[in-house]
């Protein structure tokens, strides 16, 4: 995998995970094995084993293997292994950008920045998808024709909680049912995986920065998505939800003209890298338009 930061660094990264989905989605047996994984029951099984508190044994096998800072968690004794991997951050962890011409990014995740083409193409990690294909609405694709899809991949040891990147009316939450790929780039060589995966998404209505569309796409052994509201007036930085166990990704959605993306997550996307960035971190500017 191909990362960089916000302070110009760059760098290879190829985990264990990563070795082993290769041979999942890149050899004929593997093939095989991942028709039966991406069934939405295998995701639910493995969903409901890990909440259960005999799954409590892999907290240590997990923290053991990644380097990660407790001091900030709200609780460090947990009833189940989702349990763990849903917790929440102590107040003030995850601050916020304060200037609201800014916008954030919604979780911490690895992000890349796809121009959403006046054909309604956006290239994630060299696969071509098109917004119909995502949204599954040609009406809905049309409005965001020549703005910018952010595309948030988290990975296993990131913070599953998301907020709110803008305050506005949010409409009712729409999902789209499909399987469970796992989100990484990988996988996005051979299958694509935007348009197959189970992903639900609503409609921020804001006064300086268009409608903004904000999706969560489950992956593999992720089986739940839990959003917290249905239709309702929302804030910037305001929880909205939380994904079960797995990786997973949330793509935010920009009108034309209203957002510019940060110039060094243009040139680390156009470049094949994903961009490390935290929750409530800024990401862009707005192009604030008067209402008339």
């Amino acid at each position: 995998m191909k990362y960089a930061d916000r302070y110009g660094n760059r760098w290879e990264e190829t985990g264990l995970q990563d070795r082993f989905l290769e041979k999942l989605y890149k050899s004929v047996p593997g093939r095989a094995v991942v028709k039966v994984l991406v069934h939405p029951w295998v995701s639910g099984m493995g969903g409901w084993i890990l909440s259960q508190k005999a799954s409590c044994w892999l907290i240590p096998l997990f923290l053991k293997g990644h380097s990660m800072d407790q001091s900030g968690w709200v609780k460090r004794r947990f009833t189940s292994y989702n349990d763990f991997f849903m917790r929440k951050l102590k107040s003030g962890q995850r601050p916020v950008e304060e200037d609201t011409a800014r916008i954030i990014s919604p979780c911490d995740a690895k992000l890349t920045v796809c121009p959403i083409t006046e054909y309604g193409i956006m290239k994630i990690k060299h696969t071509p998808y098109t917004v119909k294909e995502l949204l599954k609405s040609e009406k809905l694709a049309r409005a965001y024709e020549g703005g910018y899809g952010f595309v948030y991949r988290l990975t296993v040891d990131d913070y599953h909680r998301y907020i709110y990147t803008e305050t506005g009316k949010k409409s009712g939450n729409y999902k789209i049912p499909g399987i469970f790929h796992t989100v990484n780039p990988i996988a996005n060589d051979q299958e694509p995986i935007y348009k197959e995966n189970t992903r639900e998404f609503c409609l921020i209505r804001t006064t300086d920065a268009g409608t903004v569309l904000q999706m969560e796409v489950g992956a593999l052994m992720v089986g739940k998505i839990e959003n917290d509201q249905e239709e309702a007036f929302v804030h910037r930085g305001e929880e909205k939800g939380r994904f079960a166990f797995g990786g997973s990704t949330i793509v935010v959605l920009y009108q034309r003209g209203r957002v510019h993306p940060d110039e060094d997550l243009l040139k680390n996307s156009r470049d094949g890298y994903e961009t490390k960035v935290t929750q409530g971190e800024a990401v862009g500017d707005k192009v604030k338009r008067c209402r008339k």
